[in-house]
């Protein structure tokens, strides 16, 4: 696996006003735009997620039905975050147990590195459809009326 930073999706070089015509593949398929239906696999909650983050995605102009899949992914990694940070805040970080010995141990709680699991993916989730701090502060969102400038450099 190739390491570095991950490439920025084109439409997100796009509605930023990055894209540059050396650096675009000419045969990438366009997105077909449309809004993306909620898997019926998604608990309530995070069909939730995933209906806030359509609306966010669509008002930075970035929506298509293409990313369900990924919206999919980034609501449940959410949920998860939501599920075991209440885990937590329930029962604390670490519990206790008794060696053999019977000594006292304090170990850390499973959720803990379940909800930064789930953290670490959704950071990546995030970035990758546009909605991270950094990706976010790139993006221009655009009136469904205005023509795409960089249309005719495909």
């Amino acid at each position: 696996m190739a390491g570095g930073r991950p490439r920025k999706p084109t439409h997100l070089k796009v509605v930023s006003g990055t894209a540059q015509k050396c650096r675009t593949n000419p045969a990438e398929p366009e997105a077909g735009g449309g809004r993306p239906e909620c898997p019926a696999w998604l608990s309530d909650r995070a069909a939730a997620i995933f209906e806030e983050t359509c609306v966010l995605m669509e008002g930075m102009g970035t929506l298509s039905a293409e990313w369900a899949d990924v919206i999919a992914s980034y609501a449940s990694c959410l949920e998860e975050i939501e599920i075991t940070t209440a885990i937590i805040e329930d029962l604390g970080r670490t519990y206790t147990t008794t060696t053999q010995t019977g000594d006292t141990m304090y170990r850390p709680r499973p959720e803990v590195a379940m909800r930064s699991d789930a953290m670490k993916r959704a950071q990546a989730l995030r970035a990758e459809i546009g909605l991270g701090p950094a990706s976010k502060s790139r993006v221009s969102a655009r009136t469904k009326n205005e023509a795409n400038p960089f249309k005719a450099l495909g």
